[in-house]
């Protein structure tokens, strides 16, 4: 009967020895995987936010040649619209001197 509850004894035994290893290697790997998953996100930021300065340069650097294509174009729209003859050019100047000299 000694035999018997000393075998149990151990069998208990080595059961909650199993179990905490068990217990130790799930910990374990709960470990890795949240150190894995937290460099898998700070990747992922990294790169998301790589992407978004990229488009946004590219956002930027369309909007600059709008601009100047505007610009440009506007431009081109004012000269068409003030044409001044020889007659009109001479008395704007003599009206800007008059102006600038007194």
């Amino acid at each position: 009967m000694r035999d018997v509850i000393q075998k149990v004894i151990a069998t208990e035994a080595e059961a909650k020895r199993m179990v905490q290893a068990a217990k130790s290697e799930a910990e374990q790997i709960l470990s890795e995987t949240r150190n894995r998953a937290q460099k898998l996100t700070a990747d992922a930021r990294s790169e998301a936010q790589l992407a978004a300065q990229k488009i946004l340069a590219t956002a930027l650097e369309k909007a600059e040649q709008d601009k100047q294509k505007r610009l440009a174009s506007s431009a081109i729209e004012i000269e068409k619209q003030i044409v001044l003859n020889a007659a009109e050019r001479e008395q704007a100047v003599k009206a800007v001197v008059r102006c600038v000299c007194g």
